[in-house]
């Protein structure tokens, strides 16, 4: 691989050095670094054994268990690119991506057959290329995970796979409405993972609870960086959120680190003083906090409870990997700030309109340029070059400069809503809404909800001689869309009150800050 390993070729150098140190787990089962690599090669050979070349795409649709660390160690071994799913998305949404990527081969947990036989007869796949694992995997058009494993050899297939090569598609949802494929090499993913290892000052000894979903890329990334040094990898295999079970898993898994978004935090920390009090979190020395903004009493908090570690907060998007970081002694000397270039980046930009560099303390679109950036989206040229001025990369955020040289994100690219750390974007709500044959125009936008940080709202004009109520809309949206994208409040406006630009777009922003203000 031209000199730089990947997930693959640093699992067989733990097996080796390693060999009886546990390096994957989750809640229910624990392999050893020697037992995962070979299951992992065993994978890897099973997925080439039934037809699948390098560069075919294996898409994933499970719930967070340790078979996501088999199968993207497998995947790099083999040469195929792994295809995660959000187990939150409808059996339409699953079909969107499994079309568009055209996926080869598709490997399912038990627990969630019902989402994709909803949409099977429609899929391009190969009937012998479903694959399912869990306690319930046998059933009639599935390959058995286990049987495939057993039945395949332990030793790894011998792909030459270099670091141009693409490991993994991550879909990210965008302003169309449909999401995109944001292509990710080898070479990008092994460099988040050095950058990690370096600025959180990761050792050997150390070991990572991995709690956001494993088919995002906050934990895709937290999990290679550990894995590259050797540190072992916990999953956390909760189908839903848990806030004391949680908290005693920091307590009594050995776990030094782990990435949360606020809402988590302040779950844990909304937990009775009598719970919270019974659990010793001393052995957690690092904590993240990302995915949306954190306020000052929540970072206080989080740090008198888990004393004896530091917090750290980082800007970052799958397609640019870690941007800025924000170190534990900046937290507040620096609020509200997502810090400074990660290392081994080149300057940050932010660019006005006409692509000019705005001085300190104006707000400018944030470019970044590093090592652990996308290769653009799959199959979307013109939203690549969107993406790019040269060799920086831009979401779309915005952002301002100190004079110090600290970055603070001014607005959210495209009005996105962050909702318990999952992004949703309103052009996607506004198609399914706008489908009501009562709908004659909609805005969704984000309002600030204590617990969840933001919450989905949906601001309708009704066609006219014909009402609709809140129920009515919310009930339509329920089975068409994923939970978390679903609005959870409704408000009729008539069309003269809907704030527009001259040329007839809605002002989201205008909107936001009427309707927090009449939820305050």
């Amino acid at each position: 691989m031209s000199g730089l390993s990947h997930l693959g070729d640093a699992l067989a150098i733990h097996a080796r050095l390693y060999p009886e140190k546990i390096g994957a787990r989750d809640l229910e089962r624990a392999m050893t670094f020697r037992e995962w690599y070979a299951r992992a090669c065993r994978l890897a050979n099973a997925l080439l054994g039934i037809g699948l070349a390098k560069g075919d795409r294996v898409c994933v649709l499970a719930y967070n268990c340790v078979e996501w660390l088999e199968i993207y160690a497998a995947t790099a071994l083999a040469g195929l690119v792994a295809v995660p799913i959000n187990f939150r998305l409808t059996g339409l949404e699953a079909r969107y991506i499994i079309e568009n990527c055209e996926g080869a081969a598709l490997i399912v947990q038990d627990e969630l057959f019902d989402t994709i036989e909803s949409v099977r007869a429609d899929l391009p796949l190969n009937d012998n290329r479903y694959i399912a694992f869990g306690a319930n995997a046998r059933r009639a058009g599935y390959r058995v995970y286990e049987e495939l494993l057993a039945a395949a050899r332990n030793t790894p297939p011998g792909v030459a796979v270099t670091a141009a090569d693409t490991c993994a598609l991550m879909y990210t949802s965008g302003t169309t409405g449909k999401p995109k494929g944001a292509i990710r090499s080898h070479r990008a993913n092994a460099m988040v993972s050095m950058v990690t290892d370096v600025e959180l000052s990761l050792m050997r000894r150390d070991s990572a609870l991995l709690v956001m979903p494993m088919c995002h890329a906050n934990s895709l990334y937290f999990f290679g960086a550990f894995t590259y040094l050797g540190a072992a990898c916990t999953v956390y295999s909760r189908k839903s959120f848990d806030p004391e079970h949680l908290v005693r898993v920091m307590a009594e898994g050995g776990a030094t680190f782990t990435s949360l978004v606020p809402t988590h935090y302040i779950m844990m920390l909304g937990l009775p003083d009598a719970v919270r009090a019974r659990y010793n979190v001393d052995a957690v020395t690092k904590l993240m906090i990302s995915s949306a903004p954190a306020r000052r009493d929540t970072k206080l908090a989080i740090m008198e409870y888990f004393r004896n570690s530091g917090l750290f907060e980082l800007y970052g998007s799958t397609e640019a990997g870690w941007v800025t970081m924000l170190h534990p002694d900046e937290q507040f000397t620096k609020l509200g700030s997502v810090g400074r270039e990660s290392v081994g980046s080149r300057p940050i930009r932010l660019l006005d309109a006409e692509g000019n560099d705005v001085p300190d303390g104006e707000a400018g679109e944030l470019f970044s340029c590093n090592a652990q950036t996308f290769e653009g989206y799959w199959k979307l040229p013109e939203k690549t070059a969107e993406a790019f001025r040269g060799d920086y990369c831009s979401v779309g955020d915005l952002a301002r400069r100190d004079e110090e040289g600290y970055l603070y994100l001014v607005d959210r690219k495209s009005n996105m809503i962050i909702s318990g750390g999952e992004n949703v974007y309103p052009s996607e709500v506004e198609a399914l809404v706008g489908g009501h044959p009562k709908v004659k125009d909609v805005a969704v936008i984000g309002v600030a909800d204590e617990k969840w940080g933001e919450r989905v709202h949906a601001v309708i004009i009704a066609r006219d001689g014909e009402p609709a109520t809140e129920d009515e809309i919310l009930e339509w949206c329920r089975t068409r869309i994923a939970g978390y994208k679903l609005p959870r409040s409704v408000s009729f406006i008539a069309e003269a009150d809907m704030p527009r630009t001259a040329t007839g777009k809605i002002l989201h922003r205008a909107l936001r800050v009427q309707f927090d203000a009449d939820k305050a």
